[in-house]
């Protein structure tokens, strides 16, 4: 399959996955950077195909065969991040942005191998779940919204949800990394602002931010 077709699955199995839950046409199209229009038609020929379900002004809805394909690309993107982040410690958004393109040149083979060289990992380093061979999820996601957390309970980061350079610079400069504990200390609940204490400094972060840090409470 083309890259355009590749990129076109895999955009609404994410945004079905992720908060927004729309996968219409025209916010699709926004997310790839195409007009409604080429969208449209990129729907009606993939749903001649077999990958999705189209219907005139509906969500769009993977079949079990675009599933597959989505997941595959998926797990390419997400096995190149992790083996970019451990062998070049790059930034994550230099690893998105390379594993964009290498997902698409990789062979099955090469990325079980990519997989069994890092011991087959769960996670990429954003904290998002790389699918196994079988195209399977096998790890359960319980994490939550830093926007919903509660104050005085303390929790471990496991998902940075985005793709953009600022966020994650800040996020590096602030020990904002999967797997970091942070303390909620206050929700200001009107100003929809959360205020933690991460490395013993204190952040005051607005729902930009706390809407795509996702985190475990602590046991």
């Amino acid at each position: 399959m083309s890259i355009a077709v590749e990129n076109f699955v895999k955009a609404i199995y994410k945004n079905d996955k992720n908060d927004s839950n729309d996968t219409r046409p025209g916010n699709i199209a926004k997310k790839l950077g195409i007009s409604n229009a080429a969208a449209t038609d990129m729907a009606k020929k993939l749903a001649a195909k077999d990958l999705l379900h189209y219907e005139k002004y509906q969500q769009l809805q993977l079949t079990e065969k675009g599933t597959k394909m989505a997941l595959n690309v998926v797990r390419k993107h997400r096995l190149w991040e992790a083996f970019l982040f451990r062998l070049f410690d790059m930034s994550l958004h230099d690893i998105h942005r390379e594993a964009e393109l290498l997902e698409h040149q990789t062979s099955d083979l090469l990325a079980d191998k990519i997989s069994a060289y890092l011991g087959h990992p769960k996670f990429d380093p954003h904290g998002d779940p790389i699918p196994n061979a079988e195209g399977e999820i096998t790890t359960n996601q319980t994490s939550v919204a830093l926007s919903k957390t509660e104050a005085g309970k303390s929790y471990v980061i496991s998902r940075l949800m985005s793709d953009d350079k600022e966020f994650f610079d800040f996020c590096a400069q602030n020990g904002l990394k999967f797997g970091n504990t942070l303390v909620v200390t206050k929700q200001f609940q009107k100003n929809n602002m959360t205020q933690i204490l991460i490395n013993e400094q204190t952040i005051l972060l607005n729902e930009d931010f706390t809407s795509i840090i996702y985190v475990n409470e602590t046991n």
